[in-house]
């Protein structure tokens, strides 16, 4: 499995609300900005700014392949529940796919306030209100979310997002599902989420169900009938 290209899967899915959030929370006049869980780059290396770009993970793995994709970006192995930072030392602190994998989300948006004037968290899903169709796939969706419990996620923190910043002491300026999220664009992103979905599904679904799936899965996909969504949240305020 090739993270990076997942993360770059995953990038291409919020890009056009990232510009707009970015643009909103003051990117373009920033001097500091940090993302927590940066992972391989696929965010932070994608970011049009002057700021002085932080990133935060807490895989060294990540991080040696980060900077293979970047240069001149500060990078910390450090754990998002305890950010090794001053307070307000950020004008923009973010996030990407990450709450739903952390111990304790609240702790880490409070850090994440602590340390910025303005918090975003750019996409959390929420898997209980997962769409498969047609109806034959569906096992997929209540496979994955088992799968993502085993690797203890939260397959259904989205829907709390917003609750989260509210209690982190966040003024919440803007949230909400993302709007007109496609999930899947091409031949490359169905691969790419097969290739995630064969290693989460390892011990939960046998070989001959999971190549079942994938068989019904192309043939959907390739008469126009296949629809996969996964509704997912963002959130952003002032602190």
């Amino acid at each position: 499995m090739n993270w990076h290209t997942r993360y770059l899967q995953q990038a291409a899915w919020t890009r056009d609300l990232r510009n707009y959030l970015f643009d909103q929370a003051g990117l373009k006049t920033a001097q500091h900005v940090l993302e927590v869980g940066c992972g391989t780059g696929a965010i932070l290396c994608d970011l049009t700014t002057p700021a002085a770009r932080h990133g935060l993970d807490i895989e060294p793995a990540a991080l040696d392949e980060y900077r293979i994709h970047a240069s001149a970006v500060s990078l910390t192995r450090g754990d998002g529940h305890h950010l090794p930072y001053p307070d307000k030392y950020f004008d923009i602190t973010y996030c990407h796919y990450l709450l739903l994998w952390v111990h304790d989300p609240l702790q880490v948006v409070r850090e994440m306030a602590r340390v910025s004037h303005c918090v975003l968290a750019l996409a959390e899903p929420d898997y209980s209100q997962r769409v498969d169709e047609p109806f034959a796939l569906k096992p997929l969706g209540r496979w994955q979310t088992e799968s993502l419990r085993r690797q203890g996620a939260n397959p259904f923190f989205g829907a709390g997002l917003a609750e989260t910043f509210y209690q982190a002491g966040i003024n919440l300026i803007e949230t909400g599902p993302i709007q007109g999220q496609v999930v899947m664009r091409s031949a490359e992103d169905w691969e790419n989420e097969w290739a995630v979905l064969k290693s989460d599904l390892e011990g939960i679904a046998s070989g001959e169900e999971i190549q079942k799936m994938q068989v019904l899965d192309e043939i959907a996909r390739k008469n126009g009938e296949r629809t996969l969504h996964v509704p997912t949240y963002f959130a952003w305020g002032k602190t």
